[in-house]
């Protein structure tokens, strides 16, 4: 990621969860633990949560491994995993500091790997979230599967021109109040209306070496899960 993103999640990690549940009304938290029922649903020895920032899907994880289950978080942001290592709950976890385009973990090496509301961070140029992507598919083993959560385009207009004009107005001012960064929340809020509609983002996938994409979309669009499982050993990507 870039240096102004890595700046960015350091100056914010005090308030980052905080602020994420005002913004959202709290469907954040309800969003995350559906995409975890979702991703542990097929079990599996080893999980990762990558772009974890403060560890809230991680801890979900963990929750819900039982203790058969080995759980292993990612974020770039010294600031970020430190706020993440003494979140309760945490215990047990692997957090390792690494960008999720570079991971330092050989090829197939989880089960499932998750990356919720960070997607639009790693979309920096027409080929950054291909990438991204393809180097999710290589740490997954055949037959394994990727779970994304993030915000969204609705398919009905006067929804989205909703949805926009309300990330418009809140997003930066209710985030600078809290946080005290200006910079952080402009950025953060102008990614939004910007992003993938979902049948778009399930195609980088499929690009990217995924077989399978389910949608699963929240609140009327405004966020949406995609479901992506890597291709078998010797079958190529298919929808």
């Amino acid at each position: 990621m870039s240096r102004k993103i890595r700046t960015i999640f350091s100056d914010i990690e005090g308030t980052y969860e905080r602020i994420n549940h005002l913004l959202t009304f709290g469907f954040d938290i309800l969003w995350r633990r559906r995409a975890v029922r979702l991703a542990v649903r097929e079990g599996g020895g080893r999980w990762l949560d990558v772009c974890t920032g403060t560890g809230e899907t991680a801890v979900y994880l963990q929750q819900r491994s039982g203790g058969s289950t080995r759980v292993t978080a990612v974020d770039f942001s010294p600031a970020m995993i430190g706020a993440a290592v003494a979140k309760p709950g945490a215990e047990g976890i692997d957090f390792v500091l690494a960008d999720t385009g570079r991971l330092p973990f050989p090829d197939d090496s989880f089960d499932l790997v998750t990356l919720s509301f960070a997607t639009r961070n790693l979309n920096t140029g027409s080929e950054a979230l291909p990438a991204v992507f393809a180097e999710i598919a290589r740490v997954v083993r055949p037959d394994g599967r990727y779970i994304n959560l993030e915000t969204s385009q609705p398919r009905n207009a006067l929804l989205r021109t909703f949805f926009h004009g309300y990330v418009a107005l809140v997003v930066r001012r209710l985030g600078r109040w809290i946080s005290g960064s200006d910079a952080a929340y402009a950025y953060l809020g102008s990614t939004i209306p910007r992003f993938h509609p979902p049948e778009d983002l399930a195609a980088i996938l499929t690009g990217a070496g995924f077989a399978q994409v389910e949608i699963r979309r929240l609140l009327g669009g405004v966020a949406a899960i995609h479901i992506a499982r890597k291709a078998p050993a010797g079958e190529g990507p298919h929808q």
